[in-house]
This record gives C-alpha cells, structure tokens and sequence, in this order.
C-alpha cells in the first residue's frame, strides 16, 4: 500500500517565514498546494478566497489596516480577489509586512497581478503533480534520482552511472516498480494515492468536471464549455505527439485562432506543456512545430478513455512529463527539446545543460534491440562532443550499456525517475 504521506522536493525549496518574501505557489488544482503550504507554514494564518465572505470582508479592509489585521498569512485561491494584491504591496513596501504566501491555480490570473503589483517583489514556485521519485519515497524526503543526477553532472555521466548496479533488489526495487505502475495507470494527483483503485476513476472525472467549472471560467469566462471540451480531449489523444493547431481547430470544429486560445488556457493551467523541437545555427531539415505533452497521465486516460497499458506515446508522454516535472520543481539548469528531421530521424528527448547534452529514447519493451540505438547514433553523429550521453529508456529492469561503442546504455524507466 502506497504511503499517503508523502514529502514534496518543492518543500525543502520555500524559504522560511523569517526571511522578508513574498511567495507565490502556483499549479493545478489539487496537486497538494494547500497542504504543502500549512505544512511548510504553520505557524501561519490561512485564509481562503474561495469564501465570498472572506473575500468581501478583504475588500473592504483598507490597506492600511492590512497587516495589523491579516498580517503574515496564507491567501489560497489569490487570484479570485485582486485587491489583495495592492494592498499586500503596500504592506510590505512600507515595511509593516515582511512575510505573505499567496496560493492559486489559475497562473494567467495570478501572474498578471504578480507583474502588474508585486514585480520584483515575489518569489514564484510551482507544484506540479507527484513525482516518482515522490511516490516511491512512501513518506521520507526523496533522494535524488538518476535522471536529476545525470543532469546536474552531464560532463561526468561516465562516473555517476559507474556508482548505479545493473539491477536493483528487494523492497529498493518493489517501491519504484510500484510508483512507476501507479504512475502509469493513475498519474500523480496525490489524493489517488491513497484512494481505493475503485474510486479512483470516479475522482478524475470529478476533478475534470470541477477543472471545468471553476479554472476554466477563471481563465475564459467561456458561455459554452462544450467546445473546449472536445478540444481538449482531441488534445489529450494527441499527446506525444506534433502539434498542428490547423489540424486541431480543423477536427474540433473551431478556428485555428480559437484552437491557440484554448491551448494556451491548457497550458496556463497547468493540464498541458509544449517541448520544442531542437534547433542549431546552420541546421537544416528539422521540424519547426512542437511537441505537445499532457502532465498527467491519469488525467489525459480520463479525456481519451484508453486505460491499457502505457505503450507508444502514452510512453514516452510519461517519460518526458516526469523530466519536466523535475526539471521545473528543481529549477534544474536545463532545457527540453526533441531531436525530429523531415527525413524522419527522431529522437523523443533531448536535455540541454550547462555540461552538455543527454538524450533518450522511450520504448515501452521490457529490453531494447540494436534498432533502437540507431537513431541515437546517427544524432550522436550531429550533435557531436555535445551529447554526453545517450539512453534508450525501456520497461525492463536491468540498467547496462548498448550493444555499440560509445556513451551509450538502456536504462528503466524506474531507475531513472524513481
């Protein structure tokens, strides 16, 4: 039984309320903002927006009034009351505050205030859905995986994977197998941890419906959810996948206009994220649309109804989608991209650090064949003393070298994530 308890990497990452900040902790709804925060804070007041009470009564409070009557506190839900914003600013310019939190997920909203009231002022983070490594963790702090190791030491992949064996054994490797399958079949919104699998099912369509009603009339004040509906769930099959708002628009029945809209709300909310292809001075011959990824699987397998096994671009979406959780909660000094040319060369993953280049490619097979590595080779070949190293991430169990010379091996995708 998977722990409910569970320790978040952002934790150790949020400054302490002795420091004079102002913290702003945005993501997806019930991705564990709230609990973090009082966790993180508890010696803090909190005060939810979501109450139209509470919000009338900050309103009509005067700012000057703010911090002996509110003072160092948690503001959940921030957004949905912009006075706040001023007046907080005030508070803190004037020296009577030095230490607020503000929670929200709706980022567009939060973020304009941010840039329009209390630039140069706040410290953003985000919380992002739970990490492997998180889940498989079952309560402690969660080390650092491979993947943020090889990242972190590009220049020096030889020596990091010197110090990993090639298998793993007893409960080290049941907890990441575990987490990894959770992962795959429910994703990693931290209240279906702890959920009967029964109901599991149940919690994501509500959590879609309530995604719906309240983010999304946050963000677009849409009179009719029906459209955007059927965008989105022709976005959630599309995962993994080239993006082309004309093809999209064409099949949702809208506008190419209405489709980048609609997208750019998935994305500000945190449902979806662009990769980039990559691109160098003087290459040729390389795709120009991006990627688009769904940041849970869970919730993607609820749009599109496929509950099987995570194969093809469910894969690979589960793989690059735990990169950019990691990438982002860690303020890891990196960038993605993925490596595809019109000639039909493509590699799903790329990351580019300040000590070179990793890439990897996803196949969902329990081994990896010569075949798989020649796409790698042939990138290996053009990017060349820049890539470092290169993984063909697989289902399997057992971390080895490719079957070529070079910096190239099979890792699981257990192992690199968990």
């Amino acid at each position: 039984m998977l722990n409910p308890q569970l320790s978040r990497y952002l934790a150790s990452r949020l400054p302490s309320e002795e420091t004079r900040r102002l913290v702003l902790l945005t993501g997806a709804r019930q991705v564990g903002k709230t609990t973090l925060a009082r966790a993180r804070w508890p010696g803090l007041r909190y005060v939810s927006l979501d109450s139209a009470e509470d919000r009338y009564a900050l309103r009509q409070l005067p700012a000057r009034l703010w911090s002996r009557s509110v003072g160092a506190a948690i503001l959940d839900e921030a957004q949905k009351e912009p006075s706040v914003f001023e007046k907080i600013k005030l508070s803190f310019d004037e020296g009577s505050l030095s230490f607020s939190v503000l929670l929200g997920s709706a980022q567009i909203l939060l973020l304009e205030n941010v840039r329009e009231t209390l630039a140069g002022r706040v410290f953003v983070f985000e919380l992002w859905p739970l990490t492997m490594a998180e889940i498989a963790a079952r309560g402690d702090a969660p080390g650092a995986p491979l993947f943020v190791r090889l990242t972190r030491n590009a220049a020096s992949v030889a020596q990091t994977l010197a110090d990993e064996p090639p298998l793993l054994h007893g409960d080290y490797e049941a907890s990441r197998r575990e987490a990894a399958a959770h992962l795959a079949a429910w994703g990693g919104m931290p209240e279906l941890v702890h959920l009967p699998p029964a109901d599991r099912k149940d919690w994501l369509r509500s959590y879609h419906d309530t995604y719906l009603q309240r983010d999304l009339a946050d963000l677009a004040r849409l009179r009719d959810l029906e459209p955007f509906h059927r965008f989105q769930r022709l976005a959630a099959f599309r995962t993994g996948q080239l993006l082309s708002y004309a093809d999209l628009a064409r099949d949702a029945g809208t506008s190419p206009g209405t489709a980048r809209n609609y997208l750019e709300y998935l994305r500000l909310s945190y449902q979806a994220f662009l990769v980039p292809p990559w691109s160098a001075s003087g290459a040729v011959g390389l795709v120009k649309s991006p990627k688009i990824f769904w940041a849970d699987l869970g919730i993607a397998r609820t749009l599109t109804g496929i509950h099987g096994p995570a194969e093809g671009a469910l894969f690979e979406s589960l793989v690059v989608a735990e990169a950019h959780k990691l990438v982002r909660t860690l303020s890891l000094e990196a960038e993605l991209f993925f490596y595809r040319s019109r000639s039909g060369l493509e590699v799903d993953l790329l990351v580019d650090t300040p000590g070179g280049i990793l890439a990897f490619e996803v196949k969902s097979r329990e081994s990896a064949s010569a075949t798989d590595f020649r796409p790698l080779r042939l990138v290996a070949d053009r990017l060349g003393d820049r890539l470092k190293a290169a993984f063909v991430v697989t289902s399997g169990g057992e971390l080895a070298r490719g079957p070529e010379d070079g910096p190239f091996w099979t890792v699981p995708f257990h192992r690199l994530f968990g």
